[in-house]
């Protein structure tokens, strides 16, 4: 065996119809003993109902991967342009991520 280990590269094909992305600002959390849940959804003015566009569902070890991948990506993103801030009122009334717990 050789010690020059070749990284296998992933194609990754993205439909021309999910091309353009979806615009998120709230996401809403859930899990249980096997999965975690993400509905990704928007919020409008007056409109008193947000509506999810996308739900997510991973194991517990994909969604920490996740979680390790965005905060790499953060801190990558923050030594590039600076601290992201997120203002009191925002992070108080808990508006763009609500987390619930299914027991």
């Amino acid at each position: 065996m050789s010690n020059n280990k070749q990284k296998k590269q992933l194609k990754v094909n993205i439909p021309k119809e999910n091309s353009e992305g979806i615009y998120s600002n709230v996401v809403f959390t859930n899990f249980n003993q096997s999965e975690f849940i993400l509905d990704f959804a928007r919020i409008m003015p007056n409109i008193p109902e947000a509506k999810v566009y996308s739900r997510i569902l991973m194991n517990p070890q994909h969604t920490k991967r996740l979680f390790k991948l965005l905060e790499r990506n953060i801190e990558n993103y923050e030594e590039k342009f600076g601290e992201i801030d997120l203002p009191e009122n925002i992070a108080k009334k808990g508006i763009g991520f609500q987390t619930t717990k299914n027991e």
